[in-house]
């Protein structure tokens, strides 16, 4: 028997939810193993520690980074593509996805962080994933969550969730609330009735701010179909379906989710690329109509080259089609800005 793939994360994160929900959709035989301090040794030597880590079968390393280890699985396994075969539908895939892992993401931070009984849920939360049960858990788990709790808290400026730019954040993420309730549902996905990348993007943050108490209702009052859409999400793997036929209208949600690429994630990526060659210490701009401000971060300039760079590949003929759609959602010319 073909030794699985073994995925290590946690429940609480976004990143292991994703590549979790992408696995099980695709059939793909692996492992979930939540992550404890007694697995640490086992990878102390991967770079950088972040969640999740995958084990590949074919050569027994560990890989980091979910988009880099979806598009590995892409081209290991066959089956069950969570890529469109459309370009233009691949295309909106990705810079959906993207959007979802690296702007979605910051109200996930911010709910979990900045709300006290958020705060206090996900922090026991954490502790218990962490902690053992025996002698003596309960403290352990009660100094863990006091500790995490602080070292999250004190990292939120860092990340961009400050005061300031809540409503900038809140704003946004009610946009993309908006945008899945009008299509989401079991066999209602973005570019068909099977999920893309795109869809697994979103998931993975929605997951986690759906289990949080302050964001779950918000997300349960604004988008109730959307809500048990992410429920669905977590375990496709039962789900048959199609992609969307190229010369078929393409959903409202997707234009929805292009507004927010183009109004709010781009122009804050080609800031942030600014900034850093400029060797400025903030990223400034203003989004909405207000001022949004943070630390660069050079992660994110690799998110907007990559992005450019899959632009750039695209055909004539995929670019005649797909134009005037990036053009309408204000996403066109940060695209072929370099």
């Amino acid at each position: 028997m073909t030794e699985p793939y073994r995925l290590m994360g946690q429940n609480g994160s976004p990143y292991s939810m994703k590549m979790r929900a992408i696995l099980r959709y695709r059939r793909i035989p692996h492992v979930w193993d939540q992550q404890m301090p007694m697995r640490a040794p086992e990878t102390e030597h991967v770079r950088p520690k972040v969640m999740p880590m995958m084990r590949f079968p074919s050569d027994g390393e560990w890989r980091v980074d979910s988009t880099p280890m979806a598009m590995e699985l892409e081209e290991a396994e066959s089956g069950r593509s969570i890529l469109p075969e459309d370009p233009v539908h691949r295309f909106l895939s990705h810079l959906i996805e993207d959007m979802a892992d690296e702007w979605l993401t910051k109200a996930m931070f911010h709910y979990r962080w900045y709300y006290e009984r958020s705060r206090n849920f996900a922090s026991y939360w954490i502790a218990s994933d962490n902690t053992p049960s025996g002698e003596g858990a309960m403290g352990k788990r009660e100094k863990f969550a006091k500790d995490i709790c602080a070292r999250q808290v004190g990292r939120m400026a860092l990340v961009g969730c400050t005061e300031e730019n809540k409503p900038v954040i809140e704003a946004s993420f009610q946009s993309i609330l908006h945008a899945l309730e009008s299509r989401v549902g079991y066999r209602s996905f973005l570019f068909g009735t099977r999920p893309s990348l795109g869809d697994f993007g979103l998931f993975g943050q929605l997951k986690t701010l759906a289990d949080d108490p302050d964001p779950r209702d918000v997300i349960a009052r604004e988008a109730p179909t959307a809500f048990h859409w992410i429920r669905h999400m977590d375990d496709l793997s039962g789900l048959e379906g199609n992609w969307l036929k190229p010369d078929c209208p393409l959903p409202g949600a997707v234009t929805q989710l292009l507004r927010v690429c183009g109004e709010a994630y781009l122009p804050f990526l080609h800031a942030n690329r600014d900034a850093l060659e400029n060797g400025a210490e903030e990223v400034r701009l203003q989004i909405y109509g207000r001022t949004y401000a943070q630390a660069p971060f050079r992660y994110q300039a690799k998110c907007l080259g990559r992005l450019e760079s899959l632009y750039a590949g695209l055909g004539e003929s995929t670019r005649t089609r797909l134009d005037p759609l990036l053009e309408k959602t204000g996403c066109l010319n940060w695209l072929k800005a370099a």
